[in-house]
């Protein structure tokens, strides 16, 4: 029996060493693959970080690029806008300057001796408030048509050559000449 002990511990030890060395190969091999998975994971966190910061980075310089863009906008808008109240306000400073009957009858008359010099035959274009002070005005000078133009607000326009030349003097127009020579030094003004 005492063999058949020492036989049993030594098959006994054997498997306990044996299954220890098999249970370390498998722990060892479970560490290593442990190990493994854990960088692949380090590494793939790492690149999905990357990715993410790229990504963020894109995002930003587009947002970035529609607000500057939006921020361009705003400010055409507002020099548009700006523009348009200055013509706004400039045209009505020109109706009310050619309002005054006298001034209009002083400028028609200079008007048709400027351009109706040697009996050439003329058409004025008035608006209707004016009518009356302007038939009377030119009663004497046969070679002018009066008529007018219900839309006209303010001024008037001269007419030759059977109507193929006109001289417009309107609010409109005297508005849209000076606008023209102001609206790039307002850009500028704008601009700065």
């Amino acid at each position: 029996m005492e063999n058949l002990d020492a036989l049993l511990t030594k098959i006994r030890t054997e498997g306990i060493d044996a299954a220890q060395a098999e249970a370390e190969a498998i722990l060892t091999k479970a560490r290593e693959e442990a190990a493994r998975i854990v960088a692949e994971a380090k590494t793939a966190a790492l690149a999905t970080a990357e990715e993410a910061k790229r990504e963020a980075a894109r995002h930003a310089q587009g947002a970035e690029a529609t607000v500057r863009q939006a921020a361009r906008d705003v400010l055409i808008k507002l020099g548009q806008d700006i523009e348009d109240l200055f013509v706004r306000t400039l045209g009505g400073a020109v109706d009310e300057a050619l309002k005054p009957d006298k001034l209009i009858e002083d400028l028609v008359r200079a008007a048709v001796e400027t351009y109706i010099g040697k009996g050439d035959a003329a058409e004025l274009v008035v608006p209707e408030s004016l009518l009356p002070a302007v038939r009377k005005l030119m009663a004497a000078r046969k070679e002018v048509t009066v008529v007018t133009d219900p839309l006209m607000g303010t001024g008037f326009r001269v007419r030759l050559s059977g109507g193929r030349v006109e001289h417009d003097f309107s609010g409109a127009a005297v508005t849209e000449t000076l606008a023209s020579h102001l609206r790039p030094r307002l850009a500028a003004l704008l601009k700065d």
